[in-house]
C-alpha cells in the first residue's frame, strides 16, 4: 500500500506542496502520494487522526492549524519547541507523531543557496509574528553575527528576543530607527500582501544590503521594490523559502533530500 502524505489548511486550494512533493517523489524515485487536505477550523485533529487510519505517514501543516499540530505532538524537536508551532508531523513507527517546523531551515537554505554563507553577517529581522520565531534558531545556528529584531509592537519583538537570547546575539530596537545599516533585512511580515510596507528607515539599506520578503508573487513585492528603490544590491522573495522546507520536510520523511533548483524554476515560470 502507498503511504500517503498531505498538506492540512484551511483554506488549502491555493497550495502549491501537492505538486513541489510530486516532483520530489519522481526527482528521488520514491513512491507515495501527496494531496491537500481541507481540514474544519476546529477540528484539525480529528481530521489528521482520520488521516493517518488510512496510512498517513506524514503531513505539512499550513494556516492555520501550525499551534493545534504543535498541542497534538508527543514528540517535539527543539526548533519545533522553541517556534511554538509545527509544519512538518510524522508518524513514528510505534504510532506516535513527531512534530517538527522546517520553515526556518528553508529560508537558510535558501539564503545560501543565493547568498553563500551567511556567517558574520548583520541580520535585521522585520516582525515578531509566527513566521518570525519560526526562523530565529536557524538564522543564529548558521552563524550570523547579530540579529536584530523590529516590530510594530516593540514589547512582541522584546518578548522573542528574550526567548532566543540563550542562543546567540539578539538585540531590540524600535522598528523605526535610523542608526545603524545591514548586510540582510528580512521581511516576516505579510504587509506586502497588501501593497503596504513596514515603517524602516531608508537608513538601514546601503548598497550592500540584500533584502529578502518571505511573500511572493508573479511580480516583485512591495517591500522589494521599495528595497530596490532605496538601492539595496539584491532583493530576493519567499518562493525560495516555499521549496526549501518542503525539502527539509520531506528529508524528514523519506531521509532523502531532493533537488530544489528543478522545483522553483518550474514554480517560478507558473506563477
Amino acid at each position: 500500500m502507498t503511504e500517503r502524505y498531505a498538506v492540512f489548511g484551511n483554506p488549502i486550494g491555493h497550495s502549491k506542496s501537492p505538486k513541489i512533493h510530486a516532483m520530489f517523489a519522481q526527482d528521488t524515485a520514491q513512491s507515495l502520494t501527496y494531496e491537500a487536505i481541507l481540514a474544519p477550523v476546529d477540528e484539525f485533529a480529528a481530521s489528521f487522526k482520520e488521516f493517518v487510519s488510512s496510512n498517513g505517514r506524514g503531513a505539512n501543516v499550513t494556516v492555520p492549524f501550525k499551534e493545534q499540530a504543535f498541542a497534538l505532538c508527543d514528540e517535539l524537536s527543539e526548533q519545533a519547541k522553541l517556534a511554538g508551532a509545527v509544519n512538518t508531523l510524522s508518524v513514528m513507527a510505534n504510532g506516535e507523531v513527531r512534530g517538527d517546523n522546517t520553515d526556518g531551515l528553508g529560508l537558510v537554505s535558501d539564503l545560501e543557496r543565493n547568498l553563500g554563507s551567511l556567517a558574520g553577517l548583520n541580520v535585521l529581522l522585520v516582525g515578531a509574528g509566527g513566521a518570525a520565531r519560526g526562523c530565529v534558531l536557524p538564522l543564529l545556528q548558521a552563524g550570523i553575527a547579530k540579529l536584530t529584531i523590529v516590530n510594530r509592537t516593540q514589547t512582541k519583538a522584546e518578548t522573542l528576543a528574550s526567548l532566543f537570547a540563550p542562543f546567540g546575539n539578539v538585540d531590540v530596537l524600535p522598528i523605526e530607527h535610523s542608526g545603524q545599516s545591514y548586510d540582510l533585512i528580512i521581511n516576516s511580515t505579510s504587509s506586502s500582501l497588501t501593497g503596504d510596507v513596514p515603517n524602516i528607515s531608508i537608513n538601514t539599506i546601503t548598497l550592500k544590503t540584500v533584502c529578502y520578503d518571505m511573500m511572493y508573487g508573479k511580480e516583485p513585492t512591495a517591500f522589494n521594490l521599495w528595497a530596490a528603490a532605496q538601492g539595496a544590491s539584491q532583493t530576493i522573495d519567499g518562493l525560495g523559502m516555499l521549496v526549501g522546507q518542503a525539502a527539509e520536510s520531506f528529508n524528514i520523511w523519506r531521509n532523502v533530500k531532493p533537488s530544489v533548483e528543478p522545483v522553483l524554476t518550474q514554480l517560478r515560470a507558473e506563477l
